[in-house]
């Protein structure tokens, strides 16, 4: 159930169900059937729509069992603008329901921006490596001041 329902908020819609495979191999298989298109497995899904499933499947077990952190490295990347928003969305929403901490690697200007804290690492001389943290809600403050 909480997969179908981070799945259809996800993609703005559509059917998703989990399928536990029996075999040497048992596993988890899953059937998406975004909005307006046929079921399929999620091996025939575009690489955007693999990460969309992976993504609600991830945040569906965090609902049933959640974790004091969670590390997603660049899962925006393959994601348009408009997705990129929608896994803020849902990570915001996340963040609301559980005391989860979510350690987001990204490189996406749209994710970064929507974020509480930032970390990098700048190099202002050459071959000298200095740690940055951003306060974002900080140094918002800071701008509105100044």
């Amino acid at each position: 159930a909480n997969f179908q329902e981070i799945f259809a908020t996800m993609f703005d819609g559509g059917r998703a169900d989990l399928v536990l495979e029996d075999g040497d191999e048992a596993g988890v298989e899953i059937f998406a059937c975004p909005p307006h298109k046929k079921p399929k497995t999620m091996s025939l899904l575009s690489e955007g729509e693999k990460t969309l499933c992976a993504l609600s499947f991830i945040f569906a077990l965090f609902k049933v069992k959640p974790s004091p952190f969670c590390v997603m490295d660049e899962v925006d990347a393959p994601l348009d603008d408009a997705n990129v928003e929608r896994f803020c969305d849902l990570l915001d929403a996340m963040r609301a329901k559980t005391d989860t901490r979510f350690l987001t690697i990204t490189h996406n200007p749209i994710s970064m921006a929507r974020m509480d804290r930032l970390f990098g690492v700048t190099q202002a001389e050459r071959g000298v490596s200095q740690l940055v943290s951003v306060d974002l809600e900080e140094a918002e403050r800071f701008l509105e001041a100044g």
